[in-house]
């Protein structure tokens, strides 16, 4: 009896399941755009600024 081919077959590995809905290259995300970090350093900032005083 070949013992290694029974049972249920292994599930694929290293792909997920699904795709993200802002994924690199999508509609809502294109792959050219620039991420605006002077935007995300002053949310940055202004959430620190707002830990502080709390």
């Amino acid at each position: 009896m070949d013992y290694k081919a029974a049972g249920a077959p292994k599930p694929a590995k290293g792909k997920p399941r699904h795709s993200e809905h802002n994924a690199r290259g999508s509609e809502k995300n294109p792959l050219n755009r620039k991420d605006d970090k002077s935007a995300l350093l002053a949310r940055m900032k202004a959430a620190a600024e707002k830990g502080n005083k709390d």
